[in-house]
């Protein structure tokens, strides 16, 4: 193996305290050099070898990185990046990808100029029941599709004091928070809709942000629903996709982010992997016989984005997690809040062409 990417992480909050760390510094591709903490130490109890830097371009400055990181709200996604690329560096940057797709597209371009590698971590492509609904797919078990039906929900019926995302302010809200897991995985799955039809409110008592969407996506045979809620305290099935003989339902949510929040690191043995109690029903036809049968859950690791992102920075394998792909998320949610704001349906327009997985 070449030498491990060189590695500076860009805020010590919840994200990169779960979703990040736990993966740099137990992989052996990746070595952490520093992390940015404006005004505490805090991250020197867990990463004493990590250097604290208190600005970003006091890090985006060490010529010793190779890889930034970027953790922080989403108003500083772009202002971070455009410093990190230009000074060199690969960046990987939280999703949502920016505030804007002008800012998304303004990136993309400054990734080109400067030959550096930008990826937006849509990590939920790398939780069980995404892989598990992607082999489904692949192996088409299930016909044409017809309809898929995707929820992301919660019961947060209180508002989190002094969180950024609950104030009103670009970026906020649980739409760009959680709605850009649900987009980045349909459009993964079946590419761009012709039309987005979107109903966005605010439910809970005293909210400045919205905490309720329903958006319906047109492919024209096939029907994508991506719902998303802080008021469901008994949750229905997480996935419906039904397809011209079959359905597969899915309940439960992927143990990861449990297991990172209390402290577990993913080099353990069967990291990932769900109960049975879990794992999906699928009841279909196959060669003609009716099959109505629990389907095994593959398990999921978040740590496949940074292996998938070694073999790009090192190796010059293709990206798998594009810039463009962020931006298609960003101009969507764009389009959403058109549709939502004029009660109307809106046909898709300015995004970048994918090649969808299902075909």
């Amino acid at each position: 193996m070449q030498n491990p990417i060189r590695v500076g992480v860009v805020g010590y909050g919840m994200a990169a305290k779960v979703m990040h760390l736990p993966f740099i510094t137990t992989l052996k591709e990746y070595q952490l050099v520093s992390i940015l903490e404006r005004n505490r130490d805090d991250s020197k109890e867990k990463y004493p070898d990590a250097k604290i830097v208190r600005t970003i371009d006091e890090m985006v400055s060490d010529p010793s990185l190779d890889l930034v990181v970027i953790t922080t709200p989403n108003d500083t996604h772009y202002s971070y990046t455009e410093k990190a690329l230009m000074n060199g560096k690969h960046v990987v940057l939280e999703k949502p990808f920016t505030n804007t797709s002008a800012e998304a597209a303004g990136l993309i371009d400054i990734s080109q100029k400067s030959g550096r590698i930008l990826s937006v971590f849509h990590n939920r492509r790398y939780v069980a029941d995404f892989l598990t609904m992607k082999r489904i797919l692949g192996d088409r078990l299930l016909g044409t599709i017809v309809e898929y039906e995707g929820h992301f929900d919660r019961y947060r019926p209180e508002l989190r004091v002094n969180a950024w995302r609950e104030d009103n302010k670009p970026g906020s809200g649980i739409f760009y928070d959680l709605g850009s897991h649900l987009i980045d995985q349909a459009l993964y799955f079946f590419g761009i809709p012709k039309t987005v039809t979107a109903d966005i409110r605010l439910q809970r008592a005293n909210t400045k942000i919205d905490d309720y969407f329903e958006l319906w996506l047109d492919y024209g045979f096939t029907k994508i629903i991506l719902k998303s809620s802080m008021l469901v305290r008994e949750p229905g099935p997480r996935y419906m996709i039904h397809g011209t003989v079959g359905s597969f339902l899915k309940y439960g949510e992927d143990p990861q982010e449990a297991l990172l929040k209390d402290g577990f690191l993913p080099n353990v043995p069967h990291w990932g992997e769900e109960p049975e109690s879990q794992w999906g029903l699928l009841h279909t036809a196959l060669d003609g016989k009716e099959v109505k049968e629990i389907y095994p859950s593959i398990a999921g690791n978040f740590g496949y984005y940074y292996q998938n992102l070694y073999k790009t920075i090192a190796l010059g394998e293709p990206l798998l997690e594009r810039p463009e792909h962020g931006f298609n998320t960003i101009r969507m949610i764009e389009l959403a809040l058109e549709s939502s704001d004029r009660k109307a349906t809106v046909e898709c327009r300015g995004l970048y062409e994918v090649t969808p997985f299902v075909k």
